[in-house]
């Protein structure tokens, strides 16, 4: 699929419900918008609350009246079905994945596609293999000679809302796990990139044999509709991914049937370079990791932190590491920085640039929309300088390729910065020492950090975040037991 008429023909513009690929009950759609060109790639079906309402009973009928909770080897196989039809579809996926998403086509090789898509293999074979019923031993509470047994079990409904950054890598997270752990999930997928969710919706209906109401796709251009499955009381689990201003709230309406949630948030993670650091490659890779997919991502190092007596050696290697990271067209393999999604999230990005000179900061590159870029939703990549860890910029999550520099002095300083902070998603050191950059990571009160450039992302990693970042962990065995309950029974010895 090379553009937005091929991608329509292949029908996304449904909802599957119960089995069935169907049209919003008024019929209404929305458009969904290529960030590069501004174009209407084509429409997508806009749910309504009636629609969520069917999708919910659906995925409540097949967790209470079918076998699907109890058949591990029919999970099993239906997950290892699904990962080889959306292998089979990688060509066309990843298209469209660029094409509304913005996503560069290098990350679609990789955490925007066919990273997850492997993956679902991984949670499958972990599935097939987990200790369901673990044997506890004997005991004689109260006199009474008893074995004790400890029982794995689905929650039940799942409510997965998800966000569009990376909308083909959070929605397998969710659905991997929790069909694998035997729960039923209703999928309600971002406004921004309805068909990422639409296509595997489609694929699942079409070209799998996982029964009617196990999986459910909705997606609207209402952001409130998944508001449903956080106060509906046949939903047992929310998983959502995103900004934590919305994870509060969700919280918050979950509380009333006082269900399970699983809450992947925000951050404003740091980049720490100790004072032995190879300084160009540690801010050459902190420039890198704040432009991909022009810095649209919750785990991003969006804070440096130098030492002060190399602070201008810092802003100087990064000035000189964005000047190869201009923003291009994500269907150009060599792409770092894509587009913003959205004219709305450019609108923030350039408000917190203002923001930054308004609190006394400066641009040591970047700081605005490229001007070779008449159309799109780009915008430079940027180095702030100039502002404390108190800045808003340096506080808030602004989700865009901007980084902001900050002196400290030395390692404990260093890390207390890093930890001056609502958020705890992810962190990054770079030391010649083994032992100081370990320490410092160990410092860190975040739920993921890479030491020296390592990589931490993988589907057997578990990922989430400490304090406002998060409740719970997504991906890994940790991820998977997220979506199921214990049960503890005994029996006679």
């Amino acid at each position: 699929m090379s553009g937005g008429e091929e991608l329509q023909r292949a029908g996304l513009d449904v909802l599957l419900i119960d089995g069935k690929l169907v049209p919003a009950t008024d019929g209404a759609t929305f458009a969904t918008v290529d960030p590069t060109t501004e174009e209407v790639l084509g429409m997508a079906a806009d749910a309504t609350a009636a629609d969520m309402d069917a999708a919910i009973s659906a995925a409540r009928r097949a967790f209470d009246t079918t076998a699907w909770p109890t058949d591990v080897a029919l999970r099993v196989r239906v997950l290892r079905q699904l990962r080889d039809a959306l292998v089979a579809h990688g060509i066309e996926m990843r298209a469209l994945t660029t094409a509304e998403a913005g996503a560069p086509t290098f990350l679609t090789h990789g955490p925007q596609y066919d990273a997850p898509v492997s993956d679902l293999g991984w949670v499958a074979d972990l599935a097939e293999g987990y200790e369901w019923r673990t044997d506890l031993g004997e005991a004689t509470p109260m006199g009474v000679a008893t074995r004790r047994w400890l029982l794995r079990e689905p929650v039940g409904v799942v409510g997965a809302v998800t966000p569009w950054n990376f909308p083909h890598q959070i929605n397998l997270a969710k659905l991997g796990p929790a069909l694998a752990a035997g729960n039923t999930v209703v999928l309600k997928a971002a406004p921004d990139t309805p068909w990422a969710a639409s296509a595997v919706g489609r694929i699942i209906a079409t070209e799998t044999d996982i029964p009617p109401g196990v999986v459910n796709v909705v997606t609207s251009s209402d952001h409130a509709l998944g508001a449903q499955l956080s106060t509906d009381p046949r939903v047992d689990l929310v998983s959502f991914t995103g900004s934590t201003a919305t994870g509060r709230k969700v919280m918050a309406a979950a509380s009333d049937t006082l269900k399970k949630v699983f809450l992947e948030l925000g951050g404003k993670s740091a980049f720490l370079v100790l004072d032995d650091a190879e300084v160009a490659a540690a801010c050459g890779f902190a420039a890198f990791t704040v432009c991909a997919h022009a810095g649209q991502g919750c785990a991003i190092t969006t804070r440096l932190l130098l030492p002060r007596a190399r602070f201008d050696e810092g802003v100087d290697a990064v000035v000189a590491a964005m000047a190869g990271l201009a923003p291009g067209d994500p269907r150009d393999p060599g792409t770092i920085c894509g587009p913003l999604i959205s004219a709305r999230q450019r609108d923030r990005v350039e408000g917190y640039l203002q923001l930054a000179s308004d609190e006394g900061g400066s641009f040591a590159c970047g700081g605005g929309r490229p001007a070779d870029r008449e159309t799109g939703y780009f915008v430079q990549p940027t180095l702030v300088v100039g502002l404390g860890n108190e800045a808003r910029v340096a506080q808030e999550e602004i989700f865009g390729p901007v980084l902001v520099a900050i002196p400290h002095d030395g390692d404990a300083d260093a890390v207390r910065i890093a930890n001056d902070s609502i958020f705890g998603l992810s962190g990054s050191v770079f030391s010649a020492d083994d032992e100081r950059a370990w320490a410092a990571a160990r410092g860190l009160r975040t739920g993921t950090v890479s030491v020296n450039g390592g990589i931490w992302y993988g589907g057997d990693v578990p990922f989430g975040g400490y304090k406002q970042s998060g409740v719970g962990r997504e991906m890994g065995a940790l991820g998977f037991e997220e979506y199921t309950e214990a049960k503890s029974v005994a029996e006679p010895a």
